[in-house]
């Protein structure tokens, strides 16, 4: 049985994959393959590119929801695997986004899970103990067993699963909506405005260190190592400043447009689709019948 779920899993996979690049053949600049310039994306860009915006916010928001908290509440390897494959082809087949740049995103939260699986599937021991020892410098041992990986390898796909989920809902709906989102589910008011200026508050001080950087750049200070940690404590120490007054200015365009305290979206209106709805409810039978598989084989 387990041998038949992975078939499965892959064979969807192998599915997905095809159905991508057969859809990417005709987009510019080759589809899977494409790169967006060395400049720095912000969220905002993909959200505003993405053909999931069409999709209405609240349904992706429950539907997003709805997949991180089974992802993590069924707690089952293939769950987790089947959640990362459809996040990530709603993502980037559907929604169109360059699987290079979702690949570079999804690398973070990888390397942070790897490393903080280390001390879940590794132990120390003084003598030699599991199924898999590695002797370090005659004085300790590093082991491990079949059990601790597989802990720990479900341990990782979960939390992947759960940051798909949440991917696929960040990298196609725009800030705005969002926050409608928020609105409807009667967040406080205060919340989601601070959400939102600290959101517009980073990308502020980002796009100021990247202009920063590149005057430095065409001035020739990182031409070496000596110039480099120059140029480096230059640009640390006027960015907090250049970052303010950019910041006041960006509150200043608020109060030129009657800024009274509460943040106003244009809210465009997208009714949901009954195949939406299929899909959606047959996706999530479709993961309550893997895991009631996954207990049965076990």
């Amino acid at each position: 049985m387990n041998i038949c779920m992975l078939i499965f899993l892959f064979c969807l996979a192998v599915c997905m994959f095809a159905h991508g690049s057969w859809k990417g053949r005709g987009r510019r600049g080759g589809g899977f393959g494409h790169r967006h310039g060395g400049s720095m994306l912000s969220v905002d860009y993909f959200a505003y590119a993405s053909a999931l915006r069409k999709w209405n916010a609240v349904f992706k928001a429950v539907f997003a929801t709805a997949c991180l908290l089974l992802c993590i509440i069924l707690n089952n390897i293939y769950v987790s695997i089947l959640v990362i494959l459809v996040m990530g082809y709603l993502t980037v087949v559907i929604g169109g986004m360059s699987f290079r740049q979702y690949l570079s995103m999804m690398l973070v939260p990888v390397v942070f899970l790897l490393l903080g699986s280390v001390a879940i599937a590794a132990g120390f021991s003084m003598e030699p103990a599991g199924q898999y020892q590695l002797r370090v410098f005659g004085l300790f041992y590093i082991y491990c067993s079949d059990a601790s990986l597989l802990r720990a390898a479900e341990l990782v796909l979960k939390a992947l699963g759960a940051v798909s989920s949440l991917y696929m809902l960040t990298l196609t709906t725009p800030l705005g909506e969002l926050i409608t989102v928020l609105r409807k589910a009667h967040v406080p008011k205060v919340l989601v405005e601070l959400m939102h200026m600290i959101y517009r508050y980073i990308f502020i001080m980002l796009d100021t260190h990247s202009r920063m950087k590149n005057s430095a750049e065409s001035r020739l200070g990182y031409v070496d190592f000596k110039t480099s940690c120059y140029s480096f404590g230059q640009v640390a120490s006027n960015l907090l400043i250049v970052s303010l007054k950019r910041g006041n200015a960006y509150y200043n365009a608020l109060e030129s447009r009657c800024y009274d305290g509460e943040l106003r979206f244009l809210e465009e209106e997208k009714p949901v689709q009954g195949r939406q709805i299929a899909l959606a409810a047959g996706f999530v039978i479709l993961l309550f019948c893997v895991w009631l598989l996954g207990k049965y084989m076990n």
